[in-house]
């Protein structure tokens, strides 16, 4: 195992368009890591300045305690995983898995040992004297992987792989990529623009943002207590619910647009020392206003709905609320129309307040939604 160290890294094309700026990140060894954000944001590029696909401007990158800046891709022992698969049409399956190791000059009988081992593992052993042509969008990927993992490289670099397959299928590729990366004991580095995928798939993830990061750390982490206006609404689905809100210290209160009121702490308001904040509320913590969810601490209020979405398994409620969409999203099955006059309220211990100027965040969540069976969170 190899851990990849990335110090004061930026990358620009010209004095104008600079892509990624002052990256600095420790990507440990064995670890699961997912670099996510929109479109644009500089993290396929950076992937590619790992593998050595793209000059690093300026700043260090380092794998194993090496620094390689200028060593040639085929000398960093990484392996790597495209979007588009990057499969030769006129090769077998088992010629397109082996073809690294052909390269490399590997033996003949050595290649094709491995090549099984691995085939097995994917489940393309069937498949093996196949065309990339004669395969689905889910076989073509496994043998992407499968190509990838038969160089047993410590550190495997995935650019969006999956973006091409269906949601059911992606779903399930979620779940064996990680499984095989456990049973391989190897560094992930996996590039995606979905939040659900980085939400599941990483250990750690990397919020990016017009090539400057946002947050790293634990899925649940980042979701719970984002650090800014952005990861709040880029991490979730539905996303967190924002809008402007006073603090009004001399009666400690504060107001979402004369609908939502709050009883402030004395001691957040002496720490914030700040009359405009925005507030942030995730969906679920959107309670239906009864006796019981009224309690100290709480604000009621009413809104007409505008859209349902009846899931199944949850209820997402969509109604105009400070001049934008809110939404609140229920488990279970909810008998709520279109028109609809629903009473709402949240407590205090389960929102954010950010910093209207900065947009960072001032004040985290307290309230613990986490369960606890025989001890054991989860």
């Amino acid at each position: 195992m190899k851990d990849v160290e990335l110090t004061h890294l930026s990358k620009s094309y010209d004095m104008q368009t600079e892509v990624l700026s002052d990256i600095s990140v420790s990507i440990h060894a064995g670890e699961f890591f997912v670099l996510v954000g929109p479109s644009g944001c500089g993290k396929s590029t950076m992937l590619r300045m790992i593998a050595g696909l793209e000059d690093i401007t300026e700043g260090t990158l380092t794998i194993g305690q090496k620094k390689v800046n200028d060593l040639h891709p085929s000398k960093r022992d990484i392996s790597m995983v495209f979007q588009n698969y990057a499969l030769y049409p006129h090769l077998s399956v088992e010629e397109n898995i082996v073809f690294g190791l052909s390269v490399k000059k590997v033996p003949k009988t050595q290649r094709k040992k491995r090549c099984h081992r691995v085939a097995k593992m994917l489940g393309l052993t069937d498949y093996l004297n196949r065309k990339p042509r004669q395969l689905s969008g889910g076989q073509r990927q496994r043998v992407a992987l499968a190509r990838a993992i038969v160089n047993e490289s410590p550190i495997c670099l995935m650019d969006e792989p999956l973006s091409n397959l269906d949601a059911k299928l992606r779903a399930q590729m979620r779940s064996e990529i990680k499984q095989i990366q456990r049973q391989l004991n190897i560094t992930m580095i996996y590039v995606t623009h979905d939040q659900v995928e980085a939400m599941t798939m990483g250990d750690r993830i990397m919020i990016l943002n017009e090539g400057k990061i946002q947050q790293v750390g634990p899925p649940i982490d980042v979701y719970n207590a984002p650090a800014n206006e952005f990861v709040a609404k880029f991490i979730g689905s539905p996303p967190m619910n924002l809008a402007k809100a006073t603090i009004y210290p001399d009666n400690q209160t504060l107001s979402v647009v004369g609908r939502i009121h709050l009883q402030l702490p004395p001691e957040d308001i002496q720490r914030m020392g700040t009359k405009e904040v925005t507030i942030g509320i995730r969906p679920e913590h959107l309670q239906l206003a009864t006796s019981e969810s009224q309690q100290p601490g709480s604000s009621k209020f009413e809104v007409k709905v505008s859209h349902v979405e009846v899931l199944g398994n949850e209820t997402l409620l969509n109604f105009e609320f400070a001049e934008g969409n809110w939404q609140a999203k229920w488990n279970g099955q909810w008998r709520v129309n279109v028109g609809d006059i629903v009473p709402l309220s949240l407590h205090y211990s389960a929102i954010c307040l950010f910093d209207t100027t900065t947009g960072n965040m001032i004040k985290q969540p307290t309230q613990n939604e986490q369960h606890l069976i025989q001890g054991v969170s989860i």
